[in-house]
């Protein structure tokens, strides 16, 4: 019988990157990004996960997540993350608390794949080498010039077949200049490359249609969240009235949220973010949920983060190439993916996820100071775990 090899501790850092410029969809602006990053100890091996989320997230692990983790068998993941999702019953799984559990979750599955020295989609089971992605971004903040320098990077420099711009600007209220722009974004890409839209649920219901009715002659394949993803209705309504496939699912927190979309016939593909929704352990079971009713998952954003869960699920569409995620991952990681032709390879031979955090990068974007929980009883069982958990400042 192979022994035990107890989580010994857990890091937890935040680090907000300012954006590049301006940031804007059709619901919300920002200007900069949080990271919240969780590092998981044991055998000398060391694993990584993280979230796009409020700093909030990183007392979350601390106060009521690591307790849970610590002194548990490393391979022990699924029972990592069941004894999570029980723990967090009086706060509530939705929001920082799902971001908590999903950066931790993953830094476990990277940690069990660097103990056995195999690439993480191995360990999951892969059913492809390569994993499509589309080039995600398009912001309603910028101008003509920067939308078309954008898209023709994707398009004509790394040859990436499909892309997706945001619309719905300022909550529906300019359908104009979103037309416009959809009309910029073919005229940049060409007639043989798939186009996407975004709305964030910026519409009303028959406002989307009429949008989609307008925008016809411009091919659009990908209707992102027309209405809010809360509107199961209004996603059918507009599924059944336009051509586009109908898309939504990036604030699926837990099982029975994407059950309830399925089930409901709201969207042709589902959305789920591994850095929300419960990290890889409950991105396969939402997978699985969506086969069940014969439709395809797709990644949101993060896509360092989905490419290995990406290979290992067979009903998979694509993955969202996120500019903003995206720089900040080639800014803090060594071992990023290059997405030419259109998709991502995760790396045959590098242990986990492969990637590295660059700390002498990370450095310069963090907030407050790290925090580590510690067990000191990493030989014993889980009952004296939580007595023993401590709070290090380093």
């Amino acid at each position: 019988m192979v022994p035990p090899i107890p989580v010994e501790a857990l890091d937890v850092s935040v680090f907000t990157v300012p954006t590049d410029a301006p940031e804007a969809d059709g619901t919300l602006a920002w200007d900069s990004t949080t990271m919240v990053l969780v590092q998981a100890h044991t055998g000398g091996q060391l694993g990584t996960g993280w979230t796009y989320g409020p700093p909030a997230c990183s007392s979350i692990v601390a106060e009521q997540l690591a307790g849970q983790v610590l002194g548990r068998d490393a391979m022990d993941v699924g029972g990592a993350f069941d004894a999570m999702v029980k723990a967090v019953r009086n706060a509530g799984r939705v929001g920082a608390v799902g971001y908590a559990i999903s950066a931790v979750d993953v830094a476990l599955w990277d940690l069990k794949a660097r103990l056995l020295g195999l690439p993480l989609h191995r360990i999951l089971g892969a059913v492809r080498t390569e994993v499509p992605v589309y080039g995600s971004g398009g912001f309603t903040s910028y101008s003509p010039a920067q939308l078309d320098k954008q898209l023709s990077g994707w398009v004509h420099e790394q040859r990436i077949p499909r892309v997706k711009i945001k619309i719905g600007e300022s909550w529906g209220r300019d359908p104009g200049r979103d037309l416009a722009r959809m009309a910029q974004a073919r005229a940049t890409i060409g007639a043989d490359v798939e186009l996407f839209v975004d709305a964030n649920g910026g519409y009303t219901a028959k406002q989307a249609i009429r949008v989609m009715s307008a925008a016809a002659e411009l091919d659009i394949r990908w209707f992102e969240e027309p209405v809010t993803s809360d509107d199961l209705d209004g996603l059918r309504h507009v599924r059944a009235a336009v051509r586009a496939d109908v898309t939504a699912g990036e604030y699926g927190y837990d099982l029975t949220y994407f059950a309830r979309m399925c089930a409901a016939a709201a969207v042709d593909c589902v959305q789920a973010d591994v850095t929300r929704c419960g990290g890889i352990t409950e991105w396969l079971r939402v997978a699985a949920v969506a086969a069940a009713h014969h439709l395809e998952i797709s990644g949101h954003c993060a896509p360092h983060l989905h490419a290995h869960v990406a290979a290992a699920t067979p009903n998979l569409r694509h993955l969202e190439w996120f500019h903003d995620h995206v720089r900040i991952e080639d800014m803090f990681f060594d071992g990023t993916l290059d997405p030419t032709g259109g998709a991502i390879t995760p790396d045959p031979v590098a242990p986990g996820h492969g990637l590295t955090l660059r700390h002498d990068v990370a450095e310069r974007y963090r907030v407050g100071e790290p925090t580590r929980r510690v067990t000191s009883c990493s030989e014993s069982g889980r009952e004296g775990a939580h007595s023993l958990d401590s709070d290090v400042r380093r």
